[in-house]
């Protein structure tokens, strides 16, 4: 099994609030993530695709393809936009790094077998800072 990945960039801002919560209860638990006038990051994204090199190109995936496709499905609707408000996939949800890593997955999951033959989905990696990463691996990894 080989696992190839691409790397892409978006900047968003967000605001993490729990809209059930006290505004001293935002600040308790979120911290400055629950600034009244959003703050933004500047997130790395990595796809990675799992699968065995196709014998005709010895490509598990068309790195191309591949990031014609991610900047289609992800960035193009993330990037400089405001994920509380902007965003029609992230609507009501809590716009953390991990429910976002988990909303890429569900953007991506469908669209990648349309690109590869031998691939699939094997993971997503957010970077919200140099040090604050989440990795996605999937709703269900026994299934894999």
């Amino acid at each position: 099994m080989i696992y190839l990945s691409r790397q892409e960039h978006f900047n968003a801002a967000h605001k993490l609030v729990n809209p059930n919560w006290s505004r001293e209860k935002n600040i308790a638990v979120f911290g400055p993530c629950a600034n009244e006038n959003w703050h933004g990051h500047n997130f790395n994204l990595i796809v990675t695709v799992a699968g065995e090199p196709d014998p005709d190109t010895g490509f598990v995936v068309d790195l191309k393809q591949l990031s014609l496709l991610i900047r289609e499905k992800v960035i193009e609707p993330l990037d400089h936009k405001n994920l509380n408000l902007d965003v029609p996939f992230m609507m009501g949800k809590m716009p953390s790094t991990e429910i976002l890593a988990q909303e890429i997955w569900k953007l991506l999951v469908s669209e990648i077998p349309k690109i590869t033959q031998l691939g699939q989905l094997h993971a997503i990696k957010l970077y919200e800072t140099p040090r604050n990463f989440v990795e996605y691996f999937g709703p269900d990894r026994s299934k894999l």
